[in-house]
């Protein structure tokens, strides 16, 4: 018996749509039977790139709904229509993958997580981070506690990127254009709820940002572990990888990970001798469950759609995802005021 396809609906066919059209033509169990968006040449060619010749095309949300009844929308908008494209879409009666961030400020995902609630479709956040081979190995290692208890979470991100356009003029580029992915990264590894922050941003010599393009903050956990971020957009030499450079420190070792493949730890071993700098072993990362999807955006959309053909609720559902918005907007406003900031990680 042939297994049930996903009927799907693309809206946003900027740049990033290629990210998930791609990642969308490996999946079997999903069919792109609608592509959105407000300039139609830009939905007619993206049909044309990626041979969906059967796809409607259109410019309004609701209309390309009506005509193909799909199962999920995907939302790759821009930030500032993710509120109003995903409570359509969940009240017409879809299910909603939606680009990061989940709404482009807190009171505007407030309002996606009341319609969720509300019409009992499901909503959840690109956060393809979370979703590399890397990531998974980390959180893994952290788990068999070969460090002891974690205390501290060390991140740093450095890149020169020379976008262009509105990135150069954004206010608060970093943090809230990219800074979310490691937020959202560390609460994963940290595996509790963020309850404040302080935050420092300054736009340094030599950048060609208008606003902050640097920042650096501290972030404190429910469960008192502190997670120190530091990043820069206009940081030219020795760049990290995008899912940046980690430290974490646990009761009786460390890890070291550059956000891609190499991995570091060393730990006291068990009956070590008491002495000012105890001896110290290099201990052995773990294998990667076989059974978790990998794969960046192929491996969060193959989860989405096995959540919601399964009955079973996306990890990066947006009553969870609303609480690394909230570290966002909480940096933000620590940069703004000078403060610590306390968060509130619910809604």
């Amino acid at each position: 018996m042939e297994k049930r396809k996903l009927r799907a609906v693309l809206a946003g066919c900027g740049g990033i749509s290629n990210a998930w059209l791609h990642a969308n033509q490996q999946i079997d169990s999903l069919e792109i039977v609608g592509l959105v968006d407000i300039r139609e040449e830009s939905a007619r060619e993206q049909k044309l790139r990626y041979g969906l010749s059967e796809a409607l095309v259109g410019v309004e949300i609701e209309k390309v709904i009506k005509a193909t009844r799909p199962d999920v929308v995907f939302d790759c908008t821009i930030p500032e229509a993710h509120a109003q494209v995903a409570v359509t879409a969940m009240r017409m009666g879809c299910d909603v993958l939606g680009e990061k961030p989940l709404a482009a400020s807190l009171t505007q995902a407030q309002d996606i997580i009341a319609a969720m609630r509300e019409t009992g479709r499901v909503h959840a956040v690109m956060q393809n981070r979370r979703f590399a081979a890397g990531s998974r190995m980390m959180q893994e290692f952290l788990a068999t506690k070969a460090i002891g208890e974690l205390t501290t979470l060390n991140a740093d991100f450095y890149l020169g990127a020379h976008f262009g356009g509105f990135r150069d003029h954004m206010a608060h580029v970093l943090i809230l254009d990219m800074a979310i992915h490691t937020f959202d990264l560390a609460r994963m590894l940290v595996n509790a709820d963020p309850v404040g922050v302080y935050c420092h941003e300054w736009n340094p010599q030599g950048s060609w940002y208008d606003r902050d393009a640097s920042a650096m903050a501290i972030f404190e956990f429910s469960n008192g572990v502190v997670f120190n971020y530091r990043g820069s957009w206009c940081s030219e030499g020795l760049n990290t990888h995008w899912e940046s450079d980690w430290r974490a420190v646990g009761s009786k070792g460390s890890i070291l990970w550059d956000g891609h493949s190499s991995f570091r730890a060393e730990a006291v071993p068990d009956g070590a001798e008491a002495k000012f700098r105890r001896d110290t072993q290099l201990l052995d990362a773990p294998l990667i469950d076989p059974t978790i999807p990998l794969g960046g955006h192929i491996g969060q959309i193959q989860h989405f759609v096995d959540c919601i053909l399964g009955g079973t609720t996306p990890e990066t559902v947006s009553t969870d995802n609303y609480k690394s918005l909230a570290m966002v907007f909480g940096a933000i406003e620590s940069a703004e005021t000078k403060q610590r900031v306390t968060i509130n990680p619910n809604v």
